[in-house]
């Protein structure tokens, strides 16, 4: 893996279609279906998951959860609007499939950062993380106006993610802060009275539901301290992108520094594909990634074989087709040396089917 971001552009595709296929097989796997099958039973709140793109942030791994537990929006910068109508969609769409089932929903809100270096947190707030936190205070805000204040169905929680320990912290109703980086695993007991402190309008079911999510992410802060006794944890900060990634279904993807994520929900996607284009070209002009190309990559989910798959097929091609205009108009030297793939990611199997 660490070689990775200087081998010639051909062999790092070949890595990524190997990585795909590993982290699907992983998934497909009995024991994982098994792991899923009976975290669901015993915690059935659904958890959706609002961050940015950064590899880093990888919540499944954080709070040793099984994968495909939390649904992903991922987007450049972590930046959304709940007024995009596609964003809006598919957000509404999913709250109300899982609430159709008798399932609570739990929104994680996130912004991230660093606390050795502020040049490792959030870019796409120009390293501000007092203005990432407004922001996520406005997305709770939109969420409270399509799902109502009351909580008891839908619940919007402000999340903070610190990428040095993988560490959460937790915003409560009243300004008050859960920093799990302040607790070990022997203070797990002690998760149940915090929680009711701090979320006191959060459903008592829920809360239940939030706290394996916490003792994982205890467990997770513990193992991460003693790879950095060991030196076995290396804190990166330079830009090593090599890859814009465009549409959805890239969790596989939980690498830093590896690809730039543009979620296909604001009415203006050429300007984040500018601004990923820009990053990619000043890789390769700083030396940090061969100049030998670079790969655009769209991918759309689907759920159902038949119609659902078939126009996953046109969209993602879609916006392949948008992406390749918007860097040849803006950069045209680059785009010469792009290699364009296209993609379609089955929901239920993490299957990604590479298109021709």
């Amino acid at each position: 893996m660490a070689d990775i971001y200087g081998r010639p552009i051909a062999e790092r595709i070949d890595w990524l279609v190997d990585l795909a296929n590993r982290h699907g097989e992983t998934f497909r796997s009995p024991d994982a279906w098994l792991a899923r099958q009976r975290y669901l039973a015993e915690h059935t709140t659904a958890v959706v998951v609002l961050k940015c793109m950064d590899g880093r942030i990888n919540l499944p791994i954080a709070t040793n959860t099984p994968p495909g537990i939390l649904m992903p929006f991922r987007n450049l910068g972590g930046i959304f609007d709940l007024g995009w109508p596609h964003l809006g969609e598919v957000l509404a769409h999913h709250v109300l499939r899982m609430v159709q089932t008798g399932r609570r929903v739990m929104i994680l809100i996130t912004y991230h950062w660093s606390k050795g270096d502020p040049k490792r947190g959030c870019a796409g707030f120009a390293f501000d993380t007092a203005a990432a936190i407004a922001h996520t205070h406005e997305i709770r805000r939109q969420v409270e106006h399509i799902f109502g204040t009351r909580h008891g169905t839908v619940y919007p929680l402000v999340c903070g993610f610190e990428t040095d320990e993988d560490a959460l912290v937790i915003h409560g109703t009243q300004g008050a802060l859960l920093d799990m980086a302040t607790l070990t695993p022997n203070d797990a007991a002690t998760l149940v009275p915090r929680l009711t402190e701090l979320l006191p309008d959060m459903p008592v079911p829920m809360r239940a539901d939030l706290l394996p999510l916490l003792r994982g992410n205890l467990q997770h802060i513990a193992k991460i301290r003693e790879q950095t006794k060991r030196n076995e944890r290396v804190l990166g900060v330079e830009h090593h992108e090599w890859m814009i990634c465009l549409g959805r279904g890239f969790d596989f993807l939980h690498t830093p520094n590896l690809a730039l994520i543009i979620g296909p929900y604001s009415p203006d996607l050429a300007d984040p594909l500018r601004k990923a284009a820009a990053i990619i070209a000043g890789n390769m002009q700083a030396g940090r990634i061969p100049d030998d190309g670079f790969l655009l990559l769209a991918s759309v989910p689907y759920d159902e074989i038949g119609v659902d798959r078939a126009r996953a097929e046109m969209k993602s091609r879609f916006l392949a087709n948008f992406a390749t205009e918007v860097i040849q108009n803006a950069f045209p030297a680059l785009a010469r040396k792009m290699t364009r793939r296209t993609a379609i990611l089955d929901w239920n199997s993490l299957l990604l089917e590479w298109l021709p």
